[in-house]
């Protein structure tokens, strides 16, 4: 998934190379007045930057889904019944302070006693399944397919992406050594390891070599703090030799330690119960995820989650690295089978020599009046001209099922910005928009970060669907996903997207061109149960 892995790692890096009321209505203002707003051009305060995905565009002028109001206006003194949303992902810190109550726990199993209790062909899944057993690391998908040699579908592509991906990081390589290296001879010239900017200015030497590394960190340390240069910088790091040592390099094999034929779908008997995953840390994408849809809402801990009466049924299958088809596929059937009603997929990548079984797994879910919520992906791409998986259509053909949401990112300002810079988009294949940069929830081991993505637009997505299906429960699937589309709110206002950042209309930005609104949905849920 490392195209869809939350933008801390490839922002680290990049900032680091740098510094070198009334009657109830479908829409509360009419739209023509929406896009007639004045622009909010101050910062959001820290109060409400940790929540604005939930704020409300006509009153507080950001682009966020109307959660709160729908709280206040429409739910207030009604009862949900429990829905179960199912996180396929990197693994959920499941023993996180927020997450406490919300974590889904297998009725039919008994507790570490080694047996498969209710006969689903997964021995002691209390509260999901590890479809990655102890592995974490793994390449990508195209240098899989370099390492299956010629012949393979794909291999002159997925060859030569995979010679210029390893040139541009071994460029970055050079760049990131550079200011590692010079951080490591300032911290022994000044003798300390937590210098300040004050700390480099006062530096007075004719040494060249320092005197360059005293202009670069002059320059760094302007902007940021050395602790926050130091975690940046870091992210900068594992994310080059992440690169170098697994997702790019043919000869690693991340899959020994699991002990399966990944490329053998009925090959199922693999995996292990302990959804975490063998490093708390690594779990830091699906525990983030976990709590945008159902951290506790008002316990002064952190943010608020989107749901309410919801479970989170965490499903690991998605490595550093790109996921296997395999796993996503049974993953989904897992989730399915369990008893989650919403499934959450931020992952993605743009070869997959066995889609169809992601595809059968789709249809499955659509057969069991399940709703499948995927991000539309972090790399500017026009998903029109290139596919993405997985997704419900390929090429231009028809959806192969109508339970499956693809989910664009906003970004916190309305206006021209208002698309993610890093938001795939496509008025065929992307289907609406929701919050996703800066958006503030659980991390592992008890911390809460801020981390953007389509990774977390949708899980804010996969949270009001869990709304509406906890609070309308006879409304299926496909009801649901067409009450998301076309309760959001419609804007006609120029956005840019794309590499090149051009400009289109927002309308033609995504199926609906509109961004996802709680409130709206839940009234005309509503109305559709009626």
């Amino acid at each position: 998934m490392r195209t869809f892995k939350p933008l801390y790692l490839t922002a680290a890096l990049a900032f680091a190379l740098a510094s070198c009321g009334g009657a109830k209505t479908m829409v509360s203002t009419p739209v023509e007045n929406i896009d007639n707003l004045s622009l909010k051009i101050t910062p959001l305060v820290e109060n409400d930057l940790k929540r604005w995905s939930h704020l409300d565009l006509v009153k507080d002028t950001v682009p966020g889904m109307s959660v709160d109001k729908a709280y206040t206006e429409l739910l207030k003194g009604k009862k949900g019944s429990t829905v179960v949303v199912g996180i396929v992902d990197s693994g959920v810190d499941i023993r996180h302070e927020d997450l406490q109550g919300v974590i889904w726990s297998n009725p039919k199993e008994i507790a570490n006693n080694g047996k498969d209790d209710d006969n689903n062909g997964y021995i002691d899944d209390i509260n999901g399944w590890n479809f990655l057993g102890d592995s974490n690391d793994e390449q990508l998908e195209m240098t899989r397919i370099v390492k299956k040699g010629p012949g393979t579908p794909n291999y002159d592509k997925a060859k030569a992406q995979l010679e210029e991906e390893l040139a541009g990081i071994m460029q970055t390589k050079q760049q990131i050594d550079m200011i590692v290296n010079a951080d490591k001879a300032l911290k022994a010239y000044l003798k300390k390891d937590n210098f300040n900017l004050d700390d480099v200015k006062g530096i007075e030497t004719t040494d060249e070599t320092i005197l360059q590394h005293k202009g670069m960190f002059t320059q760094i340390l302007s902007g940021q703090s050395k602790e926050a240069f130091d975690k940046r910088i870091q992210g900068g790091v594992d994310y080059v030799y992440g690169q170098l040592n697994y997702n790019l390099n043919v000869d690693f094999d991340g899959r020994k330690i699991v002990g399966d034929n990944p490329n053998d779908i009925n090959d199922t008997k693999y995996g292990n119960n302990n959804v975490i995953g063998p490093v708390a840390k690594d779990a830091k994408h699906g525990t983030h995820v976990a709590g945008i849809v159902a951290q506790v809402r008002g316990n002064g801990k952190g943010g608020d989650g989107v749901a309410t009466n919801v479970k989170i049924m965490a499903v690991r299958a998605v490595p550093n690295g790109d996921e296997y088809d395999k796993d996503i596929a049974l993953g989904i059937r897992y989730a399915v089978d369990n008893g989650a009603k919403v499934i959450n997929g931020s992952f993605g990548k743009y070869y997959s020599p066995n889609k169809e079984w992601v595809i059968e797994a789709l249809k499955y879910a659509a057969s069991k009046d399940v709703l499948v919520i995927f991000a539309a992906g972090n790399d500017s791409k026009d998903l029109d001209v290139e596919n993405k998986y997985p997704s419900d259509s390929y090429d231009g053909a028809p959806e192969v099922s109508n339970n499956v949401l693809i989910i664009g990112a906003l970004a916190p300002e309305y206006g021209t910005k208002m698309v993610a810079g890093f938001s795939n988009y496509g008025k065929k294949n992307v289907d609406i928009y929701a919050p996703g940069v800066q958006i503030y929830a659980t991390t592992p081991d008890q911390t809460y970060e801020y981390l953007g993505g389509t990774s977390m637009a949708s899980p804010n997505v996969a949270g009001v669907a869990a709304l509406i299906r906890s609070y309308y429960p006879k409304l299926s699937a496909s009801q649901v996903k067409q009450i998301i589309m076309e309760s959001g709110t419609p804007l006609k206002n120029t956005v840019t997207v794309g590499e090149d950042k051009h400009k289109v209309n927002f309308a033609d930005a995504s199926k609906t061109g509109k961004i996802v609104n709680a409130y709206n949905a839940l009234l005309m849920a509503e109305k559709m149960s009626k």
